[in-house]
């Protein structure tokens, strides 16, 4: 794997990354339609994108800086769409996902440092997507959720897989494999129920 090519992969991890928040947030500001849509998720996703932006600064890991910084900025637009459409009530999910289950890596990183934290961080990116798998599977009305949010998730997550694997990084290798298994879930369920883009449309019938 060349070095170029690593770096072509980086880019496009970073713009999949920092953009792929961008079509959820701009649904919701857009529609304020919140079906399929988990606070939880969205809670965690901003602690759990603090984390990795702290762990790239502190290992020098620079590919992961700029795409953990914007992402982090674009869950708080989320979250403030989220709130404000769903209502205070829904406030609970979010504190829930970004002040206990985003919180899970800090006693990894109190005991074992930055190596153990790293791998604790890299396993709880599908603990982040488990509450958006778990909304989409609870329904079949998903229309608040934005498909192109997902397809950009799963190819980030592929490319850190081979980043990993590149620079044999377990956190990044851990995190890559489980948000690629979890947002194929979500997109497969987008596909069985029938949402844009995956709508099959079928042929007009032909006039008598």
């Amino acid at each position: 794997m060349t070095a170029v090519f690593v770096t072509i992969m980086i880019v496009v991890a970073n713009v999949m990354g920092a953009g792929m928040a961008y079509p959820q947030a701009s649904k919701l500001i857009r529609t304020g339609n919140t079906r399929g849509v988990s606070g939880v998720w969205a809670g965690v996703s901003l602690t759990m994108n603090i984390w990795w932006l702290a762990y790239g600064l502190a290992n020098d890991l620079w590919g992961l800086v700029p795409v953990s910084g914007v992402a982090a900025v674009l869950y708080v637009a989320i979250i403030v769409a989220y709130l404000r459409s769903a209502g205070r009530s829904a406030a609970g999910g979010v504190l829930l996902g970004a002040f206990v289950l985003g919180m899970v890596p800090a006693p990894f990183l109190a005991v074992g440092g930055w190596a153990v934290a790293g791998l604790a961080i890299g396993l709880c990116y599908g603990m982040q997507l488990v509450p958006a798998v778990a909304a989409a599977c609870r329904t079949r009305e998903l229309h608040g959720v934005a498909p192109s949010t997902w397809i950009m998730a799963w190819v980030e997550a592929v490319i850190w897989v081979g980043y990993g694997l590149y620079v044999v990084d377990s956190a990044l290798l851990a995190g890559g494999v489980s948000g690629a298994i979890l947002t194929s879930v979500i997109l497969g369920r987008l596909m069985a129920t029938g949402h844009e883009p995956f709508r099959i449309r079928r042929p007009a019938r032909a006039m008598a």
